[in-house]
């Protein structure tokens, strides 16, 4: 997901998975989260949300909805994948921010867009590397999906499936967003301008640079908890000096429980 406030549409995928030739074809479950997470990159202010919901996982050749996103698997060639795909990120209404109070709320946020995934080998310590480029377009759920600009964000992943008991990712990467979108988290218009928020227009480039680490661990064949934190850091960003940036490092965090109801006995598609 691309904002520091947000969170993968399907939970379940903030867990590092098992390899794919281990995983079923479908899995149905529920999941509860409890999340900590900075309103926007830069934002003064943090926000607390707990969760408990069902999940549908699918891995087929063409349609997937697992790790974190959903989509149509458009390509997928030696060493390189590319999908077509939906993530999201959750709103902050301005009644929860003290810097945002009378501007308005920051809507539930879609993203719509292709993403090239390439697995670039074995790693230190038995590990693997990936990278990731997602390029998709921005939209609001809570506008009638008015649109909100583009967002860019490579990443650098290192993946380990076994470490004591428990499968772990971390990665580092970037957020770049076009003027558009950054307006959507920075822009001060004149009529929500005060004296201690003065107007401010936004400029395309660099929204966040950001490190993250996710961890699970199987408690039995139906449990599984899961573990993930993300610190995101706005120096040299391209609006670092809007009045709605107040620091300089932010963290997103959470802790779930992951429970599998049904999953197939057929496996996954490669």
């Amino acid at each position: 997901m691309f904002l520091a406030s947000s969170l993968a549409l399907f939970l379940p995928g903030a867990d590092a998975q098992t390899p794919a030739k281990a995983e079923p074809l479908w899995e149905i479950g529920a999941v509860g989260v409890a999340v900590s997470q900075q309103a926007w990159p830069g934002a003064a202010e943090d926000v607390q949300r707990v969760l408990a919901l069902p999940y549908v996982l699918y891995r087929g050749p063409l349609l997937r909805i697992d790790r974190g996103s959903a989509g149509l698997r458009a390509l997928r060639q030696g060493n390189f994948e590319l999908d077509i795909g939906v993530a999201g990120a959750f709103g902050s209404a301005s009644k929860d921010t003290v810097a945002r109070q009378g501007m308005p709320r920051l809507g539930t946020l879609v993203e719509f867009g292709p993403r090239g995934i390439w697995e670039l080998g074995s790693a230190p310590g038995g590990g693997r590397w990936r990278a990731e480029l997602p390029l998709r377009g921005v939209f609001d759920l809570d506008d009638r999906l008015a649109g909100r600009g583009w967002a860019l964000e490579p990443e650098l992943q290192y993946r380990h499936d076994g470490v004591a008991g428990w499968r772990l990712s971390a990665s580092a990467g970037a957020l770049l967003g076009d003027r558009r979108l950054n307006g959507t988290f920075y822009d001060v218009g004149a009529p929500y301008a005060t004296a201690a928020r003065p107007a401010y227009e936004s400029q395309g480039g660099l929204v966040s640079w950001r490190l993250g680490v996710t961890a699970s661990h199987r408690l039995s064949p139906e449990w599984r908890i899961f573990g993930f934190g993300r610190v995101d850091l706005v120096s040299g960003a391209a609006n670092v000096d809007s009045p709605l940036v107040s620091r300089q490092t932010g963290f997103t965090g959470g802790i779930g429980l992951q429970w599998t109801w049904m999953q197939s006995s057929q496996p996954a598609a490669d």
